[in-house]
């Protein structure tokens, strides 16, 4: 049965729908004091996702942008993973959003040559820590974080994964 949404890239002309999407999630969902001033990224997908070989896709339907996920490429075979927002109503097993974006992400990263994501988050997101774990990521302190990895100051729980060739999922 086909998805009722698709996974595709993302680029500058989605800024709007992105930011639109992110925002409210991060300040009236989470209260997170964060605001596009601290987020130029969004603004300009392109040079800070793609320019260095990461990447960004959605999940879009009917023209409705219901879920983000991107990579930013850190070298060392590394990427962080960032913007991992799902529209509240499509959260959850069913339809799916969530997992298909993460399935995007770590078959981009095969394809890449990445061996290794950290990313971090905030401690009340209780569900996407549930989630990244079930995605085969675990959880290390910031010390353990790579001194290449580019830290966001509201983050203060990361987690890493390890990605093989022959079993990521």
């Amino acid at each position: 049965m086909p998805l009722p949404f698709t996974i595709q890239p993302l680029t500058n002309a989605h800024a709007p729908q992105i930011v639109d999407l992110i925002l409210p999630i991060q300040q009236h969902e989470f209260n997170v004091p964060i605001d596009i001033a601290a987020q130029p990224d969004l603004l300009d997908i392109e040079t800070a996702y793609f320019r260095n070989g990461g990447h960004f896709w959605g999940a879009i339907s009917d023209g409705r942008l219901l879920g983000t996920i991107a990579l930013i490429s850190i070298g060392h075979q590394a990427g962080a993973l960032r913007k991992m927002f799902v529209r509240k109503e499509y959260r959850g097993k069913e339809p799916g959003v969530a997992q298909h974006l993460m399935e995007a992400l770590l078959t981009y990263c095969i394809g890449a040559d990445i061996s290794t994501v950290y990313l971090g988050t905030i401690q009340t997101m209780k569900a996407a820590h549930r989630f990244y774990e079930r995605n085969g990521f675990r959880t290390i302190e910031k010390a353990d974080l790579p001194g290449y990895y580019p830290d966001m100051a509201t983050d203060n729980l990361y987690y890493c994964r390890t990605i093989t060739k022959h079993a990521f999922l």
